[in-house]
């Protein structure tokens, strides 16, 4: 894998700034459209928050300012991007976020990209019943086994505030799956 700080270096050169990008995107594109995809749940809307995620990055390299990793950094804004793709989605459609996450869930059977079965689509609702913070915590960790400390560098929060909002979220999971 290319060292991180040579990497920021080409894209922050104009010469070597375009190779440079298509290589961060072949490193990080797949994990982080898996992250969106998991916030947004649609592939489509998965597909748009990530290009504009990476036209994010590409435009506002230059102020990463290397007080973390470029990948938490990326994840930020990839987390971001997704929340605000999902508030922007709930006030077109004036439902909430709540209503839209469940909607979502119930269109994710018929998504010819879902490939889980019946157990990953009833884990996928228990998910959704949880407050947004919750189920990015729950994804981060459950899913990409993110540490807790890259997880605070991304959602900009404690360590401890993670591991007790990653427990309440299993714990409540634990009773959707066994009440459903």
């Amino acid at each position: 894998m290319t060292d991180e700080k040579e990497l920021l270096l080409r894209l922050r050169t104009e010469n070597t700034k375009e190779q440079a990008f298509k290589e961060l995107l072949s490193l990080y594109k797949e994990r982080l459209y898996w992250h969106i995809r998991k916030i947004v749940i649609s592939h489509d809307d998965a597909d748009d928050v990530l290009q504009n995620t990476f036209i994010k990055v590409y435009k506002n390299i230059h102020n990463f300012k290397g007080d973390s990793k470029l990948f938490s950094w990326m994840y930020r804004i990839a987390t971001n991007e997704s929340i605000t793709h999902l508030n922007k989605n709930a006030k077109h459609l004036q439902i909430s976020n709540e209503e839209l996450q469940q909607n979502s869930i119930s269109n994710l059977k018929a998504d010819v990209y879902f490939e889980g079965d019946d157990i990953q689509l009833k884990l996928q609702q228990a998910i959704a019943t949880l407050p947004q913070k919750q189920q990015i915590v729950f994804n981060m960790k459950y899913f990409d086994d993110i540490k807790y400390k890259d997880m605070a560098e991304i959602l900009d929060t404690s360590e401890g505030a993670l591991k007790a909002s990653y427990h309440i979220a299993v714990k409540k999971i634990e009773d959707y799956l066994t009440s459903n």
